[in-house]
C-alpha cells in the first residue's frame, strides 16, 4: 500500500491545512507518477503527429499510439485490434454508438431498452436517437436496494428490441449489474447490447468474447489515465457495417469533390489528430494497472468497501443509498437533516474530498426520493484511515445540523 500510494504525490498535498483523503475516484481517479510523465516525455521529446509522417519522431508516435491499441486488444480480449476505436472518453463513445449504428438500424416502433440507474451520458444520447427516428425508449426498473429487476427486464425484452445500452456498475450507488445475463437475454431477441464499463474497468475483469457483448465503453481517467480518452470496442462486423461517425483527416481512403471513401477500421471512427500523448499515457495507466493485478485491486476495493459500511454504519442518522448485496467500490449517504452540499464543504475544510449532487443519475435520486447525496468512492490508493476519517467529520457534521 505505502509503495501503490507513494505513486500518486497528490497524496502528499494538505487542503486546509489537513492531510488530503481522496474519495472521487467514481467521478476520476488520481493520476500515478509515470502516467504525468509520460504525457511530458512525448510533448518535450517526441511531440509528433501520427500516421502521416515519414520521420523519425512520427514514426515513435505512431508505433506508440498503435501499442496501446495493442494493449486493449488484450486487455479486453478482442479478437482483432481493428475492434478498438480511440475516443475522447465513455460518452463520445456512446454517441458514437447511437450516431452510427443507431441512425443506419433503427427505425419507427423499434426499441433501445436502458436501465433506472444509467448515467446520464447513457440516457440522453438515446432520448435524441428515439426522437429522430421514431423509437421507443423503455427502462428496466429498479428495487429500493438499487438492484434490477430482471424478471421486469426479462418481460420488457421483445422482437422490438433492438439495443440494450447497460451500465456495469452504477456510478451513483454502485451496484454491479448482471451484465452476463442481460447479454444473454439481448441476444435470444436479436438485441445489440452495449456495456458501459466506466466504473468496472480498474477492478472487475474484462473479458468481451466471453462477455459477447457488440459494444463495450469505458474512459481512460476513470483507469489512473488522463482525461479526454476513452476507448470503443465494438465487433469487426458492426463496426464495418457501421456509417462515419466524423469526416475529417485520417477517416478516409480517396477524396474528390465528387466522391469520398472510406479508410478502415478502426481508423473509419478516428477522423483527426487524435489526443496521442493523452493515449500515450493511458498505456502507461494500464501498464500500472496490470501490473498491480485486478484481482488484488478487487480484493483491496471490497475490503475498504466493506470496512467503509462498517464504519459509517456506526455513525447515528447516517443513511446508506443503495444496498444491492454486489456493490462496487461507492457508498452513497444522507447525513442526518445536513444537505449533502453542505457536507462536501464542511468536509473539504478537512481535507476531505467526496463528491456531492445527483451524480449524473438524476433518475436515481428521483427513485430513492432525495435532491442529492454525499458519495465517497474508493480506489487502490485509499486505506482504513481515509475512512475512518470519514467517519468522524461526518458524525461532527450531523450533530452540527441537530
Amino acid at each position: 500500500m505505502k509503495d501503490i500510494r507513494s505513486s500518486f504525490p497528490i497524496l502528499e498535498r494538505k487542503i486546509h491545512g489537513f492531510p488530503l483523503v481522496y474519495l472521487d475516484s467514481a467521478a476520476t481517479t488520481l493520476k500515478p507518477k509515470l502516467v504525468v510523465e509520460s504525457l511530458s516525455e512525448h510533448f518535450l521529446m517526441g511531440a509528433s503527429n501520427i500516421h502521416r509522417g515519414v520521420y523519425l519522431l512520427s514514426e515513435e508516435a505512431t508505433a506508440q499510439f498503435e501499442g496501446v491499441r495493442d494493449q486493449f486488444k488484450d486487455f479486453l480480449n478482442a479478437s482483432d485490434r481493428r475492434e478498438i476505436v480511440f475516443t475522447s472518453g465513455t460518452t463520445e463513445s456512446i454517441n458514437l454508438v447511437a450516431a452510427t449504428f443507431g441512425r443506419a438500424n433503427l427505425k419507427v416502433g423499434d426499441e433501445v431498452l436502458i436501465s433506472a440507474m444509467e448515467h446520464h451520458s447513457n440516457i440522453i444520447p438515446w432520448q435524441m436517437l428515439c426522437e429522430e427516428r421514431g423509437c421507443v425508449l423503455k427502462v428496466i426498473p429498479m428495487t429500493d436496494q438499487g438492484e434490477l429487476e430482471i424478471p421486469a427486464f426479462e418481460k420488457l425484452v421483445t422482437e422490438k428490441t433492438k439495443l440494450i445500452s447497460i451500465v456495469h456498475v452504477s456510478n451513483s450507488i454502485g451496484t454491479v449489474n448482471p451484465i452476463k445475463k442481460i447479454i444473454e437475454v439481448g441476444h435470444r431477441v436479436g438485441a445489440k447490447v452495449l456495456v458501459d464499463a466506466a466504473q468496472s474497468v480498474t477492478f472487475i475483469p474484462l473479458d468481451v468474447q466471453a462477455l459477447d457483448c457488440d459494444f463495450l465503453v469505458l474512459s481512460g481517467h476513470k483507469m489512473f489515465g488522463p482525461t479526454g480518452t476513452g476507448i470503443l470496442y465494438a465487433k469487426a462486423k458492426l463496426l464495418e457495417e457501421m456509417p462515419p461517425y466524423k469526416g475529417g483527416g485520417d477517416m478516409i481512403a480517396s477524396v474528390t469533390f465528387e466522391k469520398t471513401t472510406y479508410n478502415e477500421v478502426p481508423y473509419k471512427f478516428e477522423a483527426g489528430t487524435p489526443n496521442i500523448g493523452g493515449v500515450i499515457a493511458l498505456g502507461k495507466a494500464l501498464g500500472f494497472l496490470q501490473k498491480i493485478g485486478i484481482e488484488q485491486v478487487a480484493a483491496h476495493d471490497t475490503e475498504i468497501l466493506n470496512y467503509g459500511h462498517r464504519r459509517l454504519s456506526e455513525v447515528p442518522g447516517l443513511r446508506v443509498i443503495g444496498t444491492a448485496r454486489d456493490k462496487g467500490p461507492v457508498i452513497s449517504f444522507y447525513a442526518g437533516k445536513a444537505h449533502p452540499h453542505d457536507v462536501g464543504t464542511l468536509l473539504d475544510q478537512t481535507g476531505i474530498c467526496v463528491r456531492t449532487g445527483h451524480h449524473c443519475t438524476q433518475p436515481v435520486m428521483r427513485h430513492f426520493g432525495v435532491p442529492a447525496t454525499v458519495r465517497a468512492s474508493f480506489s487502490i490508493y485509499n486505506n482504513s484511515e481515509d475512512v475512518d476519517r470519514l467517519a468522524v467529520e461526518i458524525e461532527k457534521i450531523i450533530r452540527m445540523f441537530e
